[in-house]
């Protein structure tokens, strides 16, 4: 059985005056997010906006292995990426995170709601 490297890397965007926002919102107004959804490796590329703190964007960046990571961080796209990210004087946090191929264990699914199946 091969094993499955996925890593999910969490970007944790904050600027001031709704910089983080802005970002985002030419990130996919320039189609940049729809070629980085198109690269071989990719699984997922969406951002979230945070309740509690305006000033920072999530981004939850998915990939097949660390060799489509690298693809990806020596492509065209991701100097645009840094060059966005200068225009909008953003920081980041950076966190990584890897497939549990485990799953969810039987004692924690009694917490997990699913669709359909509703308790009263």
């Amino acid at each position: 059985m091969k094993k499955n490297n996925a890593i999910t890397v969490h970007i944790y965007y904050t600027g001031e005056n709704g910089s983080a926002k802005a970002f985002v919102k030419e990130m996919l107004t320039s189609g940049l997010v729809d070629e980085i959804r198109k690269e071989k490796g990719n699984r997922r590329y969406e951002y979230f906006f945070s309740v509690e703190d305006e000033g920072t964007v999530l981004l939850v960046d998915s990939w097949d292995n660390q060799e489509a990571i690298d693809l990806h961080h020596s492509s065209n796209i991701m100097g645009q990426i840094m060059e966005l990210r200068i225009k909008y004087h953003l920081h980041m946090k950076v966190e990584r995170y890897f497939l549990d191929e485990t799953g969810i264990p039987k004692e924690d699914q009694k917490f997990v709601q699913k669709k359909g199946l509703l308790r009263k």
